[in-house]
């Protein structure tokens, strides 16, 4: 489908399930690769990042079956390199290199694609691999990483941009099969990465502090088979939230998860938007008029970046209008050919609308 037609002015209303997060479970997808044992996955959602998972984990070796919002995989047999026309289509294929570098001590991948947001080097997740002991090469668009023994040691995977989330999560999945203790230091806080531990845990790992800076990772001589529910995924919740408020309407999200969604109701309650808990579920819909919020992008758990355009829509129906931070700005040309106003931007100036 190259374009859609959308019919405005008309208040969003009903429910919805929202489906398992996409950035929880193409890692835990990845991490079944540990084990020669099945594992079987749910809430697994229904999008193409997913089924290109599918297919690389195939591709390596693996039995990969779908059965509506299920995925059973097993590995029994693996291979150490990724297919390159696969692996560059998406950059979340990435975090089969823990995996495959935890049980083969060897891991060969083509560098990742699939992101527009500029150039996101994957360099922490080869200083986690190198801290573990494992040796680097890059050369003509692949990384080879490959260690005769992987033994833990305290890190630090800070960059100039903060934590990163794969990064944390390709090194836990390397360090739940190394010998001894691995701390990662500036790990990545986001639910995500809890939910890849907690599914690491229940193949046999030992992993703790996930979800705070401190991950310690106590290495194990095998994992085995589990199940697993993906948690919902954030980042859908926040659109619909959002959707209903931006057309005046009520909408319930099913299975929504509001300890994941901090910052982005407390700037939907500043707006005016009122959400209703009711014990699984998130009733979301606006009181009046919607106000104006400022918002800034920042690592969990702070307002994320994933959320920023859908927040830019909302603002549009605002009564006054504010100034926008972040890369995700570009969405401001197309909201300019629908009557809204533009932004001009200077190198060190906030960007303000006119």
């Amino acid at each position: 489908m190259e374009s859609l037609l959308i019919k405005g002015s008309v208040p969003l209303h009903g429910e919805v399930a929202i489906s398992g997060a996409k950035n929880a479970v193409l890692p835990i997808m990845a991490a079944a690769l540990l084990t020669s044992e099945p594992c079987l996955i749910r809430r697994v959602p229904n999008l193409s990042d997913v089924k290109f998972m599918g297919q690389i984990l195939g591709w390596l070796g693996a039995q990969v079956a779908f059965e509506g919002d299920t995925v059973r995989i097993q590995a029994q047999k693996v291979k150490g390199a990724g297919d390159y026309d696969l692996i560059r289509k998406m950059r979340g294929s990435v975090c089969i290199m823990g995996p495959l570098l935890g049980r083969l001590r060897k891991a060969t991948v083509s560098l990742p694609g699939g992101c527009v947001i500029g150039a996101r080097p994957i360099n922490l997740h080869l200083k986690g691999f190198e801290a573990l002991g494992a040796k680097v090469v890059i050369h003509g668009g692949y990384v080879e990483v490959s260690a005769k023994r992987l033994v833990g040691s305290p890190m630090f995977l800070g960059g100039r941009a903060g934590s990163t989330v794969l990064g944390t999560a390709n090194v836990m999945m390397a360090a739940a099969l190394a010998e001894g203790v691995t701390i990662i230091e500036s790990a990545a806080c986001e639910p995500e990465v809890v939910d890849l531990a907690n599914f690491l845990n229940a193949m046999g790992a030992k992993i703790s502090g996930a979800g705070s800076p401190t991950v310690t990772i106590t290495g194990v001589e095998a994992l085995h088979g589990a199940e697993h529910e993906v948690i919902p995924d954030r980042i859908e919740a926040a659109t619909y939230a959002i959707a209903a408020a931006a057309t005046n309407g009520e909408v319930t999200l099913r299975g929504a998860r509001a300890d994941h969604l901090g910052a982005v109701l407390d700037k939907l309650a500043n707006a005016g938007v009122k959400v209703e808990r009711r014990g699984a579920d998130l009733t979301v819909r606006r009181n009046s008029r919607l106000k104006p919020v400022d918002i800034t992008t920042l690592p969990y758990s702070g307002f994320p970046t994933d959320v920023q355009a859908q927040m830019m829509a909302q603002g549009r129906q605002a009564a006054e209008r504010r100034a926008g931070h972040g890369e995700r700005f570009a969405g401001v040309g197309g909201a300019g050919d629908c009557g809204a106003g533009r932004a001009r931007h200077h190198p060190g100036q906030p960007r303000v609308p006119h």
